[in-house]
């Protein structure tokens, strides 16, 4: 409850960024103290996050990571060494409970926000829960979700905005949808490195496809976002994107990490975003 009610009154926002899969825990740790560093001297309360399964991969081929009890141990090392809260997401109920006991938010894929097993077990753990809309969901799905996170008995939820689906392999960003994520009661994040997906956009040699993105486009999805006023900003950040074993199309180069959120944060200091227009429809007069 303490650190869910620092980020929600973080101003202007707070910060969900790391990889997007644990790599090794050497990578885990350098990523983590560089993110950090930029956080802390911005004044952005932050979150690490990365991923120990990506169970959810376009190809049986993809890397998946190291695994619950691997990843878990490179989180917790992070927490440890760093003094960082860590998200990490989690696919199936019974991950939730050992996650729970690391993990200070847990994450549901966007695939699985409507699961209402895998939402009530996560909720169980009393950790924060943050609910990515599918992609294929109206803004007005997470409502549901997010109620059924408070009545399984824990009020420490957000949501966040990752993309809806456009047709084949592409996905667009509404931000009408962070305007209607509000109904929900509770933070609202933007994913502004998922929301640019190709899903299964990119073929690759010898057969096979995976996720394309539109990196390009992050710097413009995050100016809109906080300009809506978000609450908390969602990103993957990697050292070495080309490299990098999943979404690498997607994942924001972390040399320039400092560089966008201060730019970001600029936007959010002088919008009014977060706080609804009041409209007056009576007839106008001289």
């Amino acid at each position: 409850m303490a650190l869910f009610n620092h980020l929600k009154a973080a101003e202007p926002f707070f910060l969900l960024a790391g990889p997007n899969v644990i790599e090794s825990e050497q990578h885990a740790l350098k990523m983590a103290g560089h993110i950090k560093s930029v956080a802390t001297k911005l004044g952005l309360p932050l979150v690490f996050k990365s991923s120990f399964d990506k169970a959810n991969r376009t190809s049986s081929k993809s890397f998946r990571g190291p695994g619950m009890e691997e990843g878990l141990k490179i989180l917790e090392k992070v927490k440890m060494t760093h003094g960082l809260p860590v998200v990490t997401d989690v696919h199936e109920s019974w991950q939730c409970e050992a996650v729970g006991r690391v993990a200070d938010i847990i994450q549901i894929p966007a695939f699985l926000c409507r699961q209402t097993d895998l939402l009530v077990a996560a909720a169980k753990t009393g950790k924060i829960i943050n609910i990515k809309k599918g992609q294929m969901c109206a803004a007005s799905v997470m409502e549901n979700s997010a109620e059924k996170i408070r009545l399984a008995g824990n009020p420490n939820v957000m949501v966040c905005e990752r993309g809806t689906m456009h047709g084949y392999n592409d996905l667009v960003f509404d931000p009408r949808n962070l305007e209607w994520l509000r109904e929900a009661n509770c933070p609202v994040v933007a994913d502004i490195t998922h929301s640019l997906q190709q899903p299964a956009g990119r073929k690759l040699e010898g057969g096979g496809v995976a996720s394309g993105g539109l990196r390009e486009l992050i710097p413009c999805i995050a100016r809109t976002a906080v300009a809506a006023g978000v609450d908390g900003i969602f990103m993957e950040v990697h050292d070495d994107p080309l490299s990098a074993p999943v979404d690498g199309p997607t994942q924001w180069p972390l040399r320039h990490l400092e560089e966008l959120l201060e730019e970001l944060i600029a936007i959010a200091r002088v919008s009014k975003g977060k706080k609804p227009f009041k409209i007056d429809l009576t007839p106008y007069t001289e």
